[in-house]
């Protein structure tokens, strides 16, 4: 639906070399995030056993909301500092709510 909630979960295995500062990048693109309008939830975790599998929830009010923060100079520098440091591609799986 155009107009629902646009629900991610992506899925990115961080080298470890690379874990604390990808995490450092992640934790200064959050406040930002947050912070957007039509925002509705941004959860940074980490798999309980892998602590190199990062896992983000992402919650926005619309398709549009998360076009707009895809489009933020934070998001941007954030998926560039990304660049090298992960062992394989990201996956990203859209949710739909029940």
């Amino acid at each position: 639906m155009a107009n629902g909630k646009y629900i991610l979960l992506v899925e990115a295995e961080v080298l470890p070399q690379f874990r604390a500062e990808v995490a450092e990048a992640a934790q200064t693109c959050l406040a930002h995030t947050r912070a957007e309008e039509g925002v509705e939830g941004f959860y940074q975790t980490a798999h309980a056993d892998d602590r190199n599998m990062f896992v983000f929830l992402e919650v926005f009010a619309s398709q549009k909301a998360h076009e707009v923060h895809m489009q933020q100079e934070y998001t941007k520098m954030f998926f560039s500092a990304l660049e090298g440091k992960l062992a394989a591609k990201p996956k990203f799986t859209r949710l739909a709510e029940l």
